[in-house]
This record gives structure tokens, sequence and C-alpha cells, in this order.
């Protein structure tokens, strides 16, 4: 999210956390993951050594070895099978200067557009959605704002425990009379401050947003001044939501009409509201959909564009966004300039050099795939497990599997590690200068505090590789943080000397520009807010007799991800030591499960016990 916090170092080592008081985005808090996030940092089990596989055992190796033989057998590959049987997937946890030097690592130096990152299975649909409705994939306003709303709906996002310091805003804003509403398949712990609480179906947010426009257009709640002025498609849109009645719906969302049309009117009528969403509308078959949902219902009340207003997206992780900037994407290089422009295209080809590919590459999903059909060869992967983050993990692990090289870049040994041919030992945070850009668009300074652990940020790793592949690249993050100022519009105005207080937000498209907390103000960034209209369409997999329950997954407050790294925190473990699994107390009771009992979770790919 942005939080700032200093690190106290004493005799070369982490000893706390203290908070920042005048960073811009958690203003002096901290929720209990941030007091704690030195300690994965110096934690024994981090890597510290390259290594290489040997007869089917890893061997510690100098830097020059494993540096030497892993840009031989990228080298082999390429010119044995071409530049698209390698590919690359960054990492939402490196800074936007080694996210930017590993697409042009790809790019330039591999010759592939085969470069993604974990935003594909989690916001990928925000960067798609929001761009084909507003002309650019990013929250539209500034979480300064939310105290100060008069209506918040959030739906599929839990910001208390997701996102502390943003659901603290929340809470603020209820303090001062805000009213939310609350739309989630599970009774979050917002629900119980939510002036109306919204249990829908898993699978229905398109049918319950649709209906929430239907009930706006035909009770006259609309902003006509706002389409008629700054949007197209209106009446495409209309035509297909008229069939969306509340009552039409409700089998398939299980709203009662009249709770929706109660919420509709609230979030329509309030001068001042947003919509808060996350991974409960992205990580569906129909993410971009729900997404385009969104924009239609914040278009058609005029509830966009303007200061206290607008569509939180709220991002995975602490760079989730920066490296969706940053061109960590097959089919745009940084500032989303799509690789099938050939001005954008040739901008980058005369800064670099050299010829670039011009077809998008593959998705990160496609990469499986094609590893599995033994097209892909090689992959490179910096700070992300796969195996255990990935949907399908018998699939990522006969993919991975199927490779003839496989490179991993990490600070522990990851499931995903364990199946490397080569691991190089990356850095954290606090290793590293450079710049992060959370989920309002603001790009922030990271500043190393000790050295890093196995001797080489990520930046230097891959510049290094680059080097002995014959290109020369160079890893200083404040000259990769100019470069990509140079060739990204939106970013021009970026440096590391304006972003030394509370960063910029973008675009920032000069050097005396003040950033843009507000975008799309008196006019969106295509032109005019586009209306597309978005059917709903079940769940790829619905419940049947074998199979008659919904999984549906989220986060702790305790716990980041698949827990590599607060896993290994000590005060973190003991308040939260295990998975679980909630189930409905009907449904407990029909099954014969008790409370903390073990049970068997089995789906069709795969089983577990919690």
């Amino acid at each position: 999210m942005g939080c700032g916090f200093y690190l106290d170092v004493r005799d070369g080592r982490i000893v706390g956390v203290i908070p920042s008081k005048s960073n811009s985005v958690s203003k002096g808090n901290l929720c209990v993951k941030g007091w704690h996030a030195h300690e994965p940092v110096q934690h024994p089990d981090r890597l510290k050594k390259p290594l290489i596989k040997e007869n089917g055992k890893f061997l510690e190796v100098s830097w020059e070895r494993a540096l030497d033989y892993t840009a031989k057998r990228l080298k082999e590959i390429k010119d044995k099978y071409g530049p698209d049987s390698l590919a690359v997937c960054t990492s939402a946890r490196c800074t936007n200067e080694e996210n930017f030097v590993m697409m042009k690592f790809a790019r330039a130096v591999l010759g592939t557009n085969n470069v993604d990152h974990c935003a594909r299975t989690c916001h990928v649909p925000t960067v798609s959605g929001l761009n084909q409705s507003f002309g650019s994939g990013a929250s539209t306003n500034s979480y300064d704002e939310l105290p100060q709303m008069d209506c918040i709906l959030i739906i599929g996002s839990n910001p208390t425990e997701a996102h502390p310091i943003v659901g603290w805003r929340v809470r603020t804003a209820i303090d001062n009379g805000a009213q939310v509403i609350v739309c989630d398949p599970r009774k979050i712990l917002l629900a119980e401050s939510a002036r109306f609480y919204i249990q829908h179906y898993p699978g229905s947010d398109i049918a319950l947003i649709n209906a929430m426009i239907n009930y706006i257009v035909a009770n006259n709640l609309h902003d006509k001044e706002f389409i008629h002025t700054r949007t197209e498609g209106f009446n495409e849109l209309w035509e297909m939501v008229k069939d969306y009645t509340p009552e039409s719906v409700k089998d398939i969302t299980g709203v009662e009409p009249e709770l929706l049309k109660q919420a509709a009117k609230l979030y329509a009528t309030s001068k001042k509201s947003c919509i808060m969403y996350s991974l409960g509308i992205t990580e569906h078959t129909v993410g971009t959909d729900n997404v385009i949902s969104m924009a239609n219902l914040a278009m058609i009340t005029g509830h966009v564009g303007k200061e206290f207003s607008g569509v939180y997206p709220m991002r995975g992780q602490n760079n989730v966004q920066g490296s969706c900037d940053m061109g960590a994407l097959p089919n745009v290089y940084s500032g989303y300039q799509p690789v099938t422009d050939e001005q954008a295209r040739k901008r980058f080809e005369t800064a670099w050099a050299v010829r670039l590919p011009s077809k998008p590459g593959l998705t990160l999903t496609d990469m499986m795939a094609k590893a599995i059909e033994g097209v892909l060869k090689c992959f490179y992967i910096i700070g992300e497990d796969q195996v255990r983050t990935d949907p399908n993990t018998h699939m990522i692990e006969k993919a991975l599997k199927s490779l003839e090289f496989l490179v991993i870049q990490e600070i522990f040994l990851s499931e995903t590690a364990k199946l490397a041919d080569v691991i190089l030992p990356g850095a954290s945070f606090a290793e590293k200068d450079g710049t992060f850009t959370c989920a309002e668009r603001r790009f922030q300074r990271v500043r190393k505090a000790i050295e890093p652990i196995a001797g080489k940020t990520d930046g230097e790793i891959i510049c290094e590789l680059s080097n002995r592949l014959g290109y020369q690249m160079e890893p200083d993050p404040k000259k990769v943080c100019d470069e990509m100022a140079s060739l990204t519009p939106i970013y021009a105005g970026v440096s590391f000397e304006r972003l030394e207080e509370n960063g910029l937000q973008w675009p920032v498209p000069a050097k005396n520009h003040p950033g843009t907390p507000v975008v799309h103000l008196g006019k969106f960034k295509r032109g005019l807010g586009k209306f597309i209209p978005v059917k709903h369409r079940p769940p790829a997999e619905v419940p049947d007799r074998e199979y008659p329950f919904i999984l549906s997954t989220g986060r702790t407050l305790f716990h980041y991800n698949t827990g590599t790294m607060t896993r290994r925190v000590t005060n973190l473990l003991r308040e939260f030591p295990r998975n679980f699994v909630q189930i409905n107390s009907a449904d407990a009771e029909n099954l014969g499960i008790k409370r903390r009992q073990k049970v068997r979770v089995k789906t069709r790919r795969g089983e577990l016990t919690v």
C-alpha cells in the first residue's frame, strides 16, 4: 500500500522499525505486518550463496561460476530454439527500476516479449478493464479522500485485514458519518459497520452491478449531464441492462430486490461516492468484465473524474502497480505503451540500439501451458513462488519440470526454487535503492539500510548477466529511473531528486509537474469514458453433486500471501500458527464437522488437510 517506515540499524543489523509520520500513505501508522517487516530480512533461512543443481542436489558455487553458467545456458537455448523459447517472470516485490531492467533484459537481450509477473493472476483485469473504460488501468483517486466520503461501496475486498492502512481510513470515514455498502459472499468485519450488507452468491458480481445500474437509470438517478458530456456508449449499455432488474437477478445473486435497490440508491444519490474492490473481483474467469462493470457503475452516476469519488482497486503486493507500470507485461512497454505501436517501439529501439520484437509475448498462464507442450524451454523467475501461489499446483510443477533450464532468483528456498537448475540469491527491500509505486499511483523512494546479504541486488544480477551476453546494462537505480522517465511520457517528470519527500502520483508529464492526485479531471485519458456492456456469465466451474461447495480464498491480518516471509516472524506465527477453512454452520452440521476439527478439502485438481 506504500506505507512508510525507517529501519533502525545498529552494527550493520536491523533491530527495529520506526513508522514515518511524514509518509503520505501511512501517516505514522503501521499494521502488525509492518511492525515486523524487518525480521524476515535477516532470517537464518536466507539464501546467501548461488546454487547450481548437479545430479539432483544443490551445490554452493561462486557468483562468477553461477552467472557464467546461467549466461551460457541462456545463450545456448536462444541459439538452438529461438528467442521465444525463453520467458521471464519479474516480481511485484522488486523495485520499479529492477522491473524495468528485467523487462529490458527480456526484450533487448533475450529478444522476446515473453515477460509477465504475478498481476496476471491478480490485477491484470484491472489494467485491462479500467484501460478499456477510462483509458488508464489504475486507481482514479487518492487514499486521503476516503475519510471524507459520504458513501463507500466495498465489493470483493476486505480492507481491514488485507489492506489495514486503507481499512483504517474507511473506519475514519464511518466515524465521520460515511455510509458503507459491503458486497461480499463472506461476512467480513466491515459488514458489521455497513449501512447495507449484500451477501451475494460467488461469481454473480456482474448481475449484481448490472441490476444496480438498471435501478439507477430506471428511477432517473443517473447523472445525465456527465453521461452526455463525458461518456459514450450509454444507449448500448442501457439496451443490455434493461433485462437486469433487481427482481430478475434474485436467483442469480441471492439478493433480495429491495436491499439491492436501497444500496443502489444510496450510492447514486450520495454526493461523494466511491467504489473499492480487490481480488474478489479480479480473480475470476470473468475478472476483466467484473472490473468493467465497476467502471460502468461509476460513470452512470458521475462518481469518477472528480475529487471525492472514483474507483479504488486494492492491489495485492507492494509493487504490483509499479511492475505493471514498468512494462512487466507481454504486450506493453513502460507506461502501457503497446509493443505493437510502431512509434513507441521505435522510441525504445533507438534508445536501446537494438531491434525489438513486435508481437506480444506469452502471458504467465500461457507460459506454463507452452512449457508442458515443449515450446517453452527456459524460464527465469524472480521473487515469485508459482508452485504455492498459482492455481493448479500439479500443473505448475509439471510445467516447470518440463523445462530444459529453470533459473530462480529468490531470497528463500521456496517450493518453486527447489525445482530450479540455478538459484541466484536476491536481495530484500532493505538491501537496495529504488522506487515502488503503490495502488494510488504514488512513486516513492526506498533506500538501502544494509548491504545485500548475498552480495548483490537483483538489478546488479540482471545487469551482470546481460553484460555476459554481450549487451551492456547499467544497474545504478538512479540512472535506470532517469532512463525510464526519458522513454515514458506519463513519467517524464519523475526523478530520485523529486521523490525524496512524499513521492509523486503519476501522471507526471514534466519536471515541474506536481503530480496527479485525481485522474480523468475534465476528460478521460481516452477522451470519452466508454460504457461497455458486459453480461453475467456463470463461473467456469459451478457446484455439482460430486463437488457441491465453492472454495473462496482470502487473507488474514497476520500473514502476507503464502507466508514465505511472515511465517518466519515469531510473533505473527504465534498469533496465527496455521491456516484454516471456514464453512457455513448449516453445512458443517450436515457433514458432522466440529469446530477446530481437521478436514480434507478436495478439488478436481488436488486436495489438502487443514
